[in-house]
């Protein structure tokens, strides 16, 4: 991985992290925050939608795996907590 795909592998991470922090939080978890999640939450969605077969191409492809495998990796957090 060169550096141009580690930055856009970040922006993506950083993308799909605060729009689920907005979706399930009502806000986001800061600039590293944002990341971390999106980016555990596209292995998260890669893994899931895998699985199921599901293929998303394009520009919005990555950027939509990792926003519903961070807002699984929400859920599941929210629900270990209580």
């Amino acid at each position: 991985m060169d550096l141009t795909q580690l930055i856009i592998f970040l922006i993506i991470g950083l993308i799909a992290g605060w729009a689920a922090g907005k979706v399930i939080r009502g806000r986001g978890f800061g600039l590293v925050g944002d990341i971390i999640v999106g980016v555990i939450g596209a292995f998260i969605g890669g893994f899931v939608f895998s699985l199921l077969n599901i293929q998303i191409g394009g520009l919005l492809g990555p950027i939509i795996t990792a926003f519903v495998g961070a807002v699984l990796l929400l859920i599941i957090v929210r629900a270990l907590r209580r």
